[in-house]
């Protein structure tokens, strides 16, 4: 190895260290937040602190019948136990099903407000003396200044 392939190594490592120590924390930056968000979800749901449960929602530009029909959705079994509770970061065709219009609960077509970049993916299961039941939602998840949210669809532009 020549002297100057031997140099730029050297200058090149502090570089390749600094790049992976980013790599790292920005990653625990991320596990710490999507760990914030699903504890203060799973406290809300378990409590049925609807107010806060529907904090959880981007509305800005959002159908105001999706709305309606996102805050019935999401606190209609608000107060039941979570079985689990989990952040998962979208796959490539959940990607391309996000970004398609869906019909909007009014009639019509809508679009996410916001591009997606992970799901919220609550589990339930309720036991009695007539049998259990299991119950698994989705909903799509956004970040918006520094804040997880749940996109609501809006008019498609």
């Amino acid at each position: 190895m020549s002297y100057n392939s031997l140099n730029s190594m050297k200058t090149l490592l502090p570089v390749i260290c600094l790049v992976s120590i980013a790599t790292l924390l920005g990653r625990a930056g991320s596990a710490d937040q999507d760990k914030a968000f699903t504890d203060k979800y799973k406290t809300a749901y378990e409590s049925k602190d609807t107010k806060t449960l529907e904090s959880f929602l981007y509305t800005t530009g959002a159908d105001p019948g999706a709305v309606e029909f996102y805050k019935m959705m999401m606190t209609a079994e608000a107060g039941g136990k979570l079985s689990k509770i989990e952040l998962v970061t979208l796959t490539p065709d959940e990607i391309t099903t996000a970004s398609k219009p869906q019909d909007a609960p009014t009639g019509g077509k809508v679009c996410l407000t916001l591009k997606p970049t992970k799901k919220l993916v609550l589990s339930t299961e309720t036991k009695s003396a007539d049998g259990s039941s299991s119950s698994k939602s989705e909903s799509f998840v956004s970040e918006k200044d520094g804040k997880m949210v749940i996109p609501v669809p809006g008019p498609c532009k």
